[in-house]
């Protein structure tokens, strides 16, 4: 994906004759709509209302993202789910990496139906992150890690530098989410890359030991690094999505909710 990255938010209405079904959509850290986009439109394509924030500090500098909290975060998230809520009959919360955990925060504390998951971040293993409370005081920004790719010429417009601040507000928000998890009780769709160089196999430990009271399934992504939806398994992505979807609406016992939602 070439070209200049288009940071602006998302937004689309439901169409068709069905129900009204919304999907509120999160990016991840240091990240921006931008590498969620063609993910969010496959979702507006088949029909689903979408709400994909640009979340607070990011998409402008990572200076700006240095004097942002996780909870400033979340309120965006959860405002777009609440203009979401207002229209359709029922919300799905999806997110990718720091954006999954975003989206599990809304299911512990919204009624949303189901939620997907791509590479989810919920633990940070750098042995530094303790003391990102600390170090922030002293060392304002470390080498990102971004664009973990594996198709070639795909660029994530993300900060080509991590705020150690804003790293430490992660962190917080990491340990906060995953006491939550037991709140969740909507089921779960995760994609999964077998190779990923950005979060590791942890963050899916601590989601299958927190989900005690929501059904998990788990696809693997076999050609795939972290940003997935970029990368050459996207499309599985976006078809796996929609597809979840209709298979929550129709186990709700309603078979016009799975004719006359979206299609493809």
């Amino acid at each position: 994906m070439t070209g200049f990255p288009d940071h602006s938010p998302f937004s689309s209405a439901p169409t068709g004759d069905g129900p009204r079904i919304g999907v509120v959509l999160s990016h991840g850290f240091t990240g921006s709509p931008h590498g969620l986009r063609s993910w969010a439109q496959s979702l507006a394509d088949v029909g689903f209302a979408v709400r994909m924030p640009l979340l607070p500090g990011h998409g402008t500098s990572w200076q700006e993202l240095a004097r942002t909290r996780w909870t400033q975060w979340h309120a965006a998230l959860d405002e777009a789910y609440l203009e979401l809520d207002a229209q359709c009959g029922q919300v799905f919360a999806a997110g990718l990496s720091m954006g999954g955990a975003l989206a599990l925060r809304i299911a512990a504390t919204r009624p949303v139906s189901g939620v997907i998951l791509v590479n989810p971040g919920l633990v940070i293993d750098d042995p530094r992150a303790p003391l990102a409370g600390i170090l922030k005081l002293v060392l304002k920004s470390t080498p990102a890690i971004a664009n973990d790719i594996l198709k070639p010429g795909m660029d994530e417009g993300a900060y080509p530098r991590t705020p150690v601040a804003a790293a430490h507000e992660l962190n917080k928000m990491f340990k906060d989410t995953v006491r939550l998890l037991p709140r969740v009780t909507a089921p779960v769709r995760v994609f999964r890359s077998t190779v990923d160089h950005v979060v590791s196999d942890s963050s899916i430990v601590a989601l299958r030991r927190g989900l005690v009271n929501a059904p998990l399934t788990l696809t693997a992504l076999e050609n795939s690094y972290h940003v997935a939806t970029l990368d050459n398994d996207a499309e599985e992505i976006f078809r796996g999505s929609a597809d979840f979807i209709r298979t929550v609406l129709a186990s709700q016992g309603s078979p016009e909710l799975q004719e006359g939602a979206a299609r493809d």
